[in-house]
């Protein structure tokens, strides 16, 4: 469970920097591609912190 919970921390982090890129940047097609990689990143994140939830929930 706990390397379930690293990846997740691993999976924002990432989305949270591709969104700051994505935000900093003038040209247009890296701005485009650090946004998809954001959202990319954030349902990922969030697949997986429903499936950790669903594990603690199933254990109790």
């Amino acid at each position: 469970m706990e390397d379930m919970k690293a990846e997740l921390d691993l999976l924002m982090e990432r989305a949270a920097e591709c969104a700051l890129i994505s935000s900093q940047t003038s040209d247009k097609k890296k701005r485009d591609l650090f946004a998809k990689l954001a959202e990319h990143y954030s349902v990922l994140a969030s697949e997986l912190e429903r499936a950790i939830a669903e594990a603690q929930h199933g254990a109790q």
